[in-house]
């Protein structure tokens, strides 16, 4: 996609840009609108930033509620990425009704110019090589959609991450759940001896955050958790623009940690923050100032 205009070019320059699959999510019969691209483009909304987003879905959804206040490369196709979430004793089982098409670098228009860039798959739909796309840019990954499979029935269980390496020696950050490696530590210390950082959610236990290897653990706030829906997306955005804007991934790992507990005590988009939630997190991060490795940081086991 090109933004020429005659011999001209317009530079749109972006805050934040996210590229990954909107998605049409179902539980019991009623579809809400979803996906890493929703999710973290309306929590740096709500961070102030410049947010653009490239996607693929039907062009029957309706975006412009959800997308508000976002520029959007959205591409058609024969159907929305959709996800049916069932809800069990066990825990969540997944079944994929359709993907989007596959988002490449083309797709991105060349007049965007974003400090920070974001690669949210959700069901496989971000062409690897958007990572090398972007020059020496921010690069976050949230790579749940490259860890995922499904049968022929849609059944999507978790797997083996394909050509990881390459990615997250590009990647400046990397966040992912302990449920997409099958709370596998070795899986996650491989992860992280070949990228600069990698955060490790862990629920309402808060998240790890490796440098150089080494992990380092940050407790939760505690809340009364209702739906836990996109909290991982959102913690990734609020993380991605903090350290991108101070460079300390502690003080990024508490202020993300903060955002995304607030949003688990409501039902799905409605969890993504508003500005004054924004506020009271740096508040909270900026009373605890100087406690980051004492208390409430664990390394390996130990204080640090």
């Amino acid at each position: 996609m090109s933004c020429s205009i005659g011999q001209s070019s317009l530079v749109t320059e972006l805050d934040y840009l996210v590229i990954g699959h909107v998605t049409r999510d179902l539980v019991d019969g009623t579809f809400a609108i979803g996906g890493t691209a929703s999710y973290a483009a309306r929590t740096v909304r709500a961070l102030g930033c410049r947010i653009g987003v490239v996607t693929s879905a039907s062009p029957d959804l309706d975006l412009s509620e959800v997308l508000d206040g976002a520029i959007v490369a959205r591409f058609p196709a024969a159907m929305t990425t959709t996800f049916e979430n069932i809800y069990t004793a066990d825990g969540r089982r997944q079944v994929l009704h359709g993907v989007a098409e596959m988002l490449v670098p083309e797709m991105v228009p060349t007049c965007w110019k974003a400090a920070i860039v974001h690669l949210g798959p959700v069901a496989r739909e971000c062409a690897p090589a958007l990572v090398d796309a972007f020059g020496d840019v921010f690069v976050g990954l949230t790579p749940q959609g490259w860890m995922r499979r499904w049968d022929h029935d849609g059944r999507v269980t978790c797997c083996q991450w394909d050509d990881a390496e390459p990615l997250l020696a590009r990647a400046d950050a990397v966040v992912l759940s302990e449920e997409d490696v099958r709370k596998d530590e070795a899986q996650v210390a491989w992860y992280a001896d070949r990228t600069r950082l990698l955060v490790v959610t862990r629920g309402a236990a808060g998240c790890t955050v490796y440098v150089d290897g080494r992990g380092h653990h940050f407790s939760a706030p505690t809340v009364r958790e209702v739906d836990p829906t996109g909290a991982g997306d959102i913690f990734a955005a609020a993380f991605f623009v903090r350290l991108r804007c101070g460079g300390d991934p502690w003080v990024a790992a508490r202020f993300a940690n903060c955002v995304a507990a607030r949003s688990v005590t409501r039902v799905g988009l409605a969890g993504t923050p508003d500005p004054d939630e924004i506020i009271r997190c740096k508040r909270v991060v900026r009373a605890s100032n100087g406690q980051a490795g004492r208390s409430i940081v664990q390394s390996e086991g130990h204080a640090v």
